[in-house]
C-alpha cells in the first residue's frame, strides 16, 4: 500500500551520510523494524505479522473509496458526549463491530461524518475515534477530532467524559 514514488525518496540515517531505499520493501522494512508500533523489548515484533507503517501520521492507505465496500452493511453512528460505541449501537437496536474500529480510525473518515472545528490529533485512548466536545477545558482542545495511532487498544466500550464516539454499527 506504500507509495514507490515516496518511499524511493525517503532518506536512510543523517542527511549528510543518507542512502534512499532502493525498493518499497527495503522501506518498509526499514519501517518496520525502526517503528514503536511495531516492536517489543528493542528487537522482537508485537505481532507475528509484520506490517508495514506509512510515514504519514494517519493514513491507511485507503481512500474513502475503497473504504465504503469495507463498511458495507455498517452503521456509523456519534455516539453521545461521554457514551460508548456499545452504547450508542445498543440505543439504535444494533451491536458494535469491535474489527471495524480501526477502519474508522482516519482523520479523512472521523471528517466525513463530523465537524471536527479544531485539528485532527492522534491522541491514546479507548475512546476514538472520537471529536472532543465544544464544553471540555481548553487544554482537550474543544471541537478537535481524535484518533490513536495505538490501533490495539481500541474498543466498543471505551468512553469519555468529553468526547462523543464515532461508531461502526450492525
Amino acid at each position: 500500500m506504500t507509495r514507490k514514488e515516496l518511499a524511493l525518496k525517503v532518506k536512510i540515517a543523517k542527511p549528510v551520510t543518507a542512502g534512499n531505499y532502493p525498493s518499497v520493501f527495503d522501506y518498509c522494512i526499514g519501517r518496520c523494524r525502526h517503528s514503536s508500533a511495531s516492536v517489543v523489548h528493542e528487537n522482537a515484533y508485537l505481532s507475528e505479522f509484520h506490517h508495514c507503517f506509512s510515514t504519514s501520521s494517519n493514513f491507511s492507505g485507503f481512500s474513502s473509496a475503497q473504504l465504503e465496500p469495507r463498511l458495507a452493511g455498517i452503521n456509523i453512528i456519534i455516539g453521545r458526549q461521554g457514551e460508548s460505541c456499545d452504547s450508542a449501537c445498543k440505543s439504535d437496536g444494533q451491536s458494535c463491530v469491535p474489527n471495524k474500529l480501526a477502519l474508522l480510525n482516519q482523520c479523512d473518515i472521523i471528517q466525513k461524518y463530523m465537524s471536527c472545528k479544531g485539528a485532527c490529533l492522534s491522541s491514546i485512548g479507548a475512546d476514538q475515534p472520537a471529536e472532543v466536545v465544544e464544553d471540555a477545558p481548553k487544554y482537550m482542545n474543544p471541537g478537535a477530532c481524535l484518533y490513536t495511532r495505538t490501533e490495539s487498544i481500541l474498543s466498543c466500550e471505551g468512553s469519555h467524559s468529553h468526547t462523543r464516539r464515532l461508531c461502526p454499527c450492525a
